[in-house]
């Protein structure tokens, strides 16, 4: 089998000041132990206009041990694209699994779901093509479902994140895990406004009031690590 190399486009979503170190991460201790589908969705991916948009492949090996720490069977993906995190969850998940996958957009899904067909795993996939607060306010409205899920990943609209955070900490499991990506935002959070691309204004002062709010959260226990761009993980405390 060739070496799985890492690609130009990898680089982008690492913020390790040496390319070098960063391909030393994934082709030593992430590509070797990635999935055959994940591999073949993320070549894939790699065509997409927006490539930059799917989720780190070693924030990707992060989730799979958070999954298997938390023995997840029901969870939540707001975001979606090409599935790459969608097919990770899938195939971690046992085979009466559930996740309920969020994306105003089926046109990337489509793109990666033949892969999830061929991994054999489609059945343990809700995909609900639709805003996110929709579909998490009509999961609230029924009881049951408080603290019924086990595991959620957000990878979406960064001005939403607060206003997820508080459907999802009740969704949430004590002692369940939430994962927030690109929470530091290319680097933007240490930048000034001015000094920030203008498209990434928005998202940057949305994700430092997400980065104050997750902090000042006393119900959920935080780590904010430097993987791809940027992500923190909540476990919910009460």
């Amino acid at each position: 089998m060739a070496k799985d190399e890492a690609k130009s486009s990898d680089f982008s979503k690492g913020l390790l000041k040496s390319e070098e170190l960063y391909k030393y991460i994934l082709e030593t201790s992430v590509y070797p132990r990635e999935h055959e589908a994940l591999k073949e969705l993320r070549n894939i991916t790699h065509s997409h206009p927006r490539a930059g948009m799917a989720t780190a492949p070693d924030a990707g090996q992060l989730m799979e041990m958070l999954l298997n720490l938390v023995n997840a069977k029901k969870t939540i993906e707001v975001g979606v694209f090409t599935g790459y995190s969608l097919l990770l969850t899938a195939l971690t998940l046992p085979e009466d699994g559930k996740v309920i996958a969020i994306d105003v957009n089926r046109d990337s899904y489509e793109l990666g779901l033949p892969v999830i067909k061929k991994a054999g795993v489609e059945h343990k996939i809700d995909f609900r093509e639709s805003e996110a607060l929709p579909v998490l306010d009509k999961l609230l409205n029924n009881k049951a479902n408080e603290g019924g899920f086990d595991f959620a990943y957000v990878d979406a609209d960064k001005v939403g994140y607060c206003n997820y955070h508080e459907r999802l900490v009740r969704l949430i499991k004590i002692g369940g895990i939430i994962v927030y990506d690109n929470t530091l935002w290319g680097g933007s959070v240490v930048e000034s406004e001015s000094s920030t691309v203008e498209w990434m204004r928005e998202g940057r002062k949305a994700t430092l009031e997400l980065n104050q709010k997750l902090s000042a959260d006393q119900r959920v226990q935080i780590s904010h690590a430097a993987l791809g761009d940027g992500i923190t993980i909540c476990r919910r405390l009460y």
